[in-house]
């Protein structure tokens, strides 16, 4: 993939059809070595699965005996089980900002620059690629839903899924748009320490939103994540109606539309990658 620049060199731009061709097929190279990354990574990508798998069992199966059912709606494993979505598909999503660093700093970048390709092409395949990646890793997670007290509902499953391929655009696009500014990884991993831990914690997946004090409230109420792990839960209310949990997200003492909450999310991850290619159009 590092042949990438010659690979486009000898490629006319022609029309605007034949340049549209000419960008897609560089975005498709890009998602193809994240793809072919994640297979030739096989052990790494199993140690990332389990740690949401470990929460699952471990924290999800020890406070279900201790938290009631009653002040949930749903066993705390059910409950937890959006969270940890969310969780598998986060830290996939979050290597794509530390992987352009890294390129940057491995010189493999200026590299990849030279294709004859806008800037622009090359970040929406970074983030195409981060989103494919993490919503495979989010799909294999699916397969647990019945230790969380879920059915095998075909319908379910895929709407669980599209809701995780929206969040994945979204926390790729944000990642990218913390990270194109950055010259090293020890600096973007301290960022992640400040802004997506607590963007985690504070997105309703562990613990109910309304047992936060009202100024702590406000924040996720402005956090993508929890709008990601509200939308993962209202879906699975949508489809198993006696799987309905707590209150997550409100507005008014009421829940945002589930289309809005798509919407907000999709807004999100599209201006954060609009602001990150306008930061990496800019000369290296």
């Amino acid at each position: 993939m590092t042949a990438l620049a010659g690979k486009y060199s000898a490629t006319p731009y022609g029309d605007g059809a034949g340049r549209l061709r000419h960008e897609l097929r560089a975005v498709h190279a890009l998602v193809h070595r994240d793809l072919l990354r994640l297979a030739g990574r096989r052990t790494h990508t199993a140690l990332m699965l389990l740690h949401p798998v470990l929460y699952l069992f471990i924290l999800g199966g020890g406070l279900a005996a201790l938290i009631p059912r009653s002040s949930l709606g749903v066993g705390y494993q059910t409950y937890l089980f959006p969270g940890m979505l969310m969780m598998t598909v986060q830290t996939p999503a979050i290597m794509v900002g530390i992987r352009l660093i890294t390129d940057r700093e491995s010189g493999y970048l200026r590299e990849l620059l030279m294709a004859p390709v806008h800037r622009s092409t090359l970040l929406l395949g970074s983030c195409a690629g981060g989103t494919l990646t993490a919503a495979v890793q989010g799909a294999v997670l699916l397969s647990l839903a019945g230790v969380a007290g879920l059915p095998y509902d075909p319908l379910l499953l895929v709407l669980l899924l599209a809701g995780m391929v929206l969040a994945s655009f979204t926390i790729t696009a944000l990642a990218l748009a913390l990270a194109v500014g950055l010259r090293r990884a020890e600096t973007f991993h301290t960022l992640l320490g400040l802004v997506m831990m607590p963007l985690l914690f504070l997105s309703g997946g562990f613990f109910p939103l309304t047992a936060l004090p009202g100024w702590i409230r406000a924040l996720s109420d402005a956090n993508p994540l929890a709008y990601a792990v509200d939308l993962l839960r209202r879906t699975i209310a949508l489809r198993v109606p006696d799987r309905a949990a707590a209150a997550g997200i409100e507005w008014a003492g009421q829940p945002p539309p589930l289309p809005l909450e798509a919407a907000l999310l999709l807004t999100s991850g599209t201006l954060a990658l609009l602001w990150a290619a306008h930061r990496f159009n800019r000369p290296e």
